[in-house]
């Protein structure tokens, strides 16, 4: 894929990277699940791994934590060689990666209580308080008492998180943290993702939900069949479609043919027309609409939204070779 700020492979390094891989491969039984990954994660970066299933998230976060040995590549995390540095990453790592694991008949306290007391920077006399801290912020004070059996889904990935969260850590993992939450929920997890970035700490998220993603991520990821299809700044990636400006009018059918008469891209769109300005400016469309009479409610720049970025780099839609799809945001007038 072509376009500005969008990189099919890593981005030439401008800041110093908390994590990266160089020709990451795994093969499993003649089954390539990662194939050839060059991923960089700034610090002080919140990146979003996204991907369809089966794109190798998980693989790529479990071999970045030492968890799987890599058939080829290289990994760093936190200026370390993994698998061999993970005694040495690890304890400045948290993580919650594939759904938390904890004992069914010990309480949610109970069970933090044994992760902490095997955290080599908490004493003895510190556990208790870091427990209680890891418990309010996660949003759990009122169920820690109750057996991990009885949790749902939700109170599960809460408490994977406030394991992550038991002592100050440089760089936080998160595979898919919002699963089976609600709405509030949700929230929450944004808001600790918020405090953790403005901390300086680097986090990677997991994700399929993208308007999670783009209202929290700095950076993003997108792996499809196994490869780094996309990564870079988010705000750089959705710029990278065509310019184009849309038009809120009720003269659609005679925009369309003024613009065409100039040799302008225009299409319908659901409230006027989206125009493509590879060969004009926005004021000089104004300019055109106005003198062809077309009455002009609303103009504003459009903006490749998400959703739109996910589908185009990880489908084939030959309706659409050139550029991005788009969705309105922004506001020109």
């Amino acid at each position: 894929m072509s376009g500005a700020g969008v990189s099919q492979g890593a981005p030439a390094p401008s800041v110093p990277l908390a994590a990266r891989t160089r020709g990451l491969r795994k093969v499993y039984r003649g089954t390539v699940a990662v194939d050839q990954v060059d991923l960089e994660v700034p610090e002080g970066a919140v990146l979003g791994m996204l991907g369809p299933n089966g794109s190798g998230k998980t693989t790529t976060i479990r071999m970045l934590l030492g968890l799987v040995r890599p058939t080829e590549g290289e990994v760093e995390l936190l200026g370390h060689a993994m698998p061999d540095g993970a005694a040495h990453a690890l304890p400045d790592v948290g993580a919650l990666v594939e759904g938390p694991g904890f004992h069914p008949f010990l309480s949610g306290r109970e069970n933090l209580l044994r992760m902490a007391a095997a955290e080599p920077r908490l004493t003895s006399a510190g556990i208790p308080g870091a427990v209680e801290h890891a418990i309010e912020r996660v949003g759990l004070a009122g169920a820690a008492h109750r057996r991990y059996r009885g949790y749902s889904l939700g109170m599960k990935q809460r408490l994977g998180l406030a394991s992550a969260l038991l002592v100050p850590r440089k760089m936080i993992v998160l595979d898919e943290p919002t699963n089976g939450l609600d709405p509030a929920g949700t929230r929450e997890i944004r808001r600790i993702i918020g405090e953790l970035h403005a901390e300086g700490v680097t986090v990677l998220v997991s994700s399929h939900l993208l308007a999670e993603v783009e209202a929290t991520c700095t950076h993003v990821a997108v792996l499809h069949d196994g490869t780094v299809v996309a990564q870079g700044e988010l705000s750089e990636l959705l710029e990278s479609g065509s310019p184009a400006l849309l038009v809120s009018t009720p003269d659609t059918d005679k925009a369309v043919e003024a613009l065409r008469e100039h040799r302008i891209t225009t299409k319908l769109s659901p409230d006027g027309v989206r125009v493509d300005l590879s060969s004009a400016t926005a004021p000089e469309v104004l300019a055109m609409l106005i003198r062809a009479e077309v009455q002009v409610y609303e103009a504003k720049r459009a903006r490749t939204g998400l959703e739109d970025l996910f589908a185009r780099l990880t489908q084939h839609d030959p309706a659409t070779p050139d550029g991005l799809p788009v969705i309105d945001e922004g506001v020109t007038s």
